[in-house]
């Protein structure tokens, strides 16, 4: 029997990384609050905090790309930020494409705030963490790996 693991997924933004976290075994996705970005960059602590409270196996990173399969504005960010996240934490770290995830994990928040399930108002904070656990829900079926 295969050991049950955690994984962290990161949806890295200009102002904030949503954040999500799932494992192996029930393969679903939940997310965890965001992490801001300031002028320095991520905030480095925050993130190392989530590692060692998660001890995930395993880090998945949004990967930008167009909706004609380009590489994305940020795409050169996101290799660089999960390249830091290997070498800061010495985990694999898995880059999933991330078209639209935020755009899913936006209606996926409004449909439910609209059917009742969601009382409180949905926050960008709230849509990136949504989009981690959106592109962390691809990498667990095995979509979108580049």
């Amino acid at each position: 029997m295969t050991a049950v693991k955690t994984v962290l997924a990161f949806d890295l933004g200009l102002k904030r990384i949503g954040l999500a976290s799932g494992d192996t075994l029930t393969r679903s996705a939940a997310p965890r609050p965001a992490v801001q970005v300031g002028r320095s960059g991520p905030d480095w602590d925050a993130i190392g905090r989530e590692v060692r409270a998660l001890a995930p196996a395993q880090l998945v990173v949004g990967a930008p790309y167009n909706a004609d399969g380009s590489e994305g504005a940020l795409g050169e960010r996101a290799r660089r930020f999960a390249a830091e996240l290997e070498r800061r934490f010495a985990l694999p770290v898995h880059l999933v494409d991330e078209r639209f995830s935020s755009l899913e994990a936006s209606a996926q928040l409004k449909a439910r705030r609209a059917s009742g399930a969601r009382r409180r108002r949905v926050r960008s904070a709230d849509v990136d963490s949504a989009a981690a656990a959106v592109i962390l829900g691809r990498y667990f079926a095995g979509e979108g790996g580049r």
